[in-house]
């Protein structure tokens, strides 16, 4: 299995696709959002992701019951259209963004919240998309986007395996295969009780597809625990400084925490290796230090070994210990002297 975003690969055989999510922690300042991209190459990640709606498009300008947030998040009080007010990227900043990213050499895309958004990103020649987690159960939005025959990367946030399954039959009945999933808890903060991460390579079994994570926990345990279980796309929400404030500024990574995110996956990674019993140079070298056969006493030719003159101790420079049944009481070839490694050739009518 094999995603490839213009120049990345991502895959078992290639390394993990680490992504800044800026969400709103821009506070809707330019500047921010441009220093939030320099900050994020510093940091070594992959790729920067924005997030593409109005409040008009994505929500009604309503304070009626159905539209207060009430659920125990820390948005809880305003009105979803209040919400994203905050929280949307203006989109005439969208275009200079992506030129800041790609100058850097990062990979820029987005999150379209309806088709006006993806016939904008469209226009601005995105290489991918992200399908957030509470439009998974848009399928007309995914049928659109995959439409566009370019990678698609999916959250569950919200999802079912009945809601997964229908939203990847809409991708394929639009002949767009380019999908990864991304196991996604969507609380915010997301406890690490909540996180269920072995869902992770259930996921690539059942689906045969690229997963990842997209984390909204406090910290960077959960995604380097996510890379160990087969995750190859990590997303995690950066911000300058949480003391900015923002919608999404409680669960964001700082520049220090993103490094050290990027500096513990590439770590995990290069751990996780491959399936092999063979041992490297330097472990067979290593070898020397296991336990062998050693003599302890001086031994006459002719002598009978014992459990008083022979035992398994390090070094390993003489026979396996395994050995040791089938050397005693058999009688010594030649003169041994005591710290000699036993050697077949010392044993009379060795046979082995």
């Amino acid at each position: 299995m094999e995603l490839k975003i213009k120049d990345k690969k991502i895959g078992d055989k290639h390394p993990v696709f680490i992504i800044a999510e800026l969400s709103c922690n821009h506070l809707q300042k330019y500047d921010n959002a441009v220093k939030m991209i320099q900050q994020a190459h510093e940091c070594g990640v992959d790729a920067v992701k924005l997030q593409t709606f109005t409040p008009d498009t994505i929500t009604l300008n309503s304070d009626t019951r159905h539209f207060q947030i009430r659920q125990g998040t820390i948005w809880d009080g305003t009105t979803l259209y209040k919400l994203y007010q905050k929280a949307y990227t203006p989109w005439e900043w969208h275009p200079k963004l992506k030129k800041v990213a790609e100058d850097l050499g990062l990979i820029l895309f987005s999150s379209p919240f309806d088709q006006t958004a993806v016939d904008f990103l469209e226009i601005m020649n995105v290489p991918a998309y992200k399908i957030a987690s509470f439009e998974i159960l848009d399928i007309p939005l995914i049928e659109y986007i995959a439409l566009k025959n370019k990678p698609m990367i999916i959250s569950t946030g919200v999802a079912t395996l009945d809601d997964i399954k229908l939203a990847l039959s809409a991708c394929k009945r639009m002949n767009n295969m380019q999908v990864a999933l991304l196991k996604c808890t969507s609380s915010y903060p997301a406890r690490f009780e909540e996180m269920n991460i072995r869902v992770i390579p259930d996921l690539a079994k059942r689906f045969k597809t690229i997963v990842g994570l997209s984390d909204h926990t406090m910290g960077i345990s959960v995604p380097v625990a996510a890379v160990a279980l087969g995750a190859r796309i990590i997303e995690k929400h950066f911000i300058l400084d949480r003391s900015m404030g923002g919608p999404d500024g409680v669960f964001s990574l700082e520049p220090a925490e993103m490094k050290a995110l990027v500096r513990n996956v590439r770590e995990a990674e290069k751990a996780l290796g491959e399936v092999t019993y063979k041992l490297s140079p330097k472990i067979e070298k290593s070898k020397e230090f296991a336990r062998s056969l050693f003599v302890v006493k001086d031994i006459r030719k002719g002598d009978v070994f014992t459990e008083e003159n022979v035992r398994s101790i390090r070094p390993g420079f003489g026979l396996p210990p395994k050995y040791l049944p089938k050397v005693l009481g058999k009688k010594a070839a030649r003169d041994i002297v005591f710290g000699t490694p036993l050697k077949k050739e010392m044993v009379k009518g060795w046979k082995g």
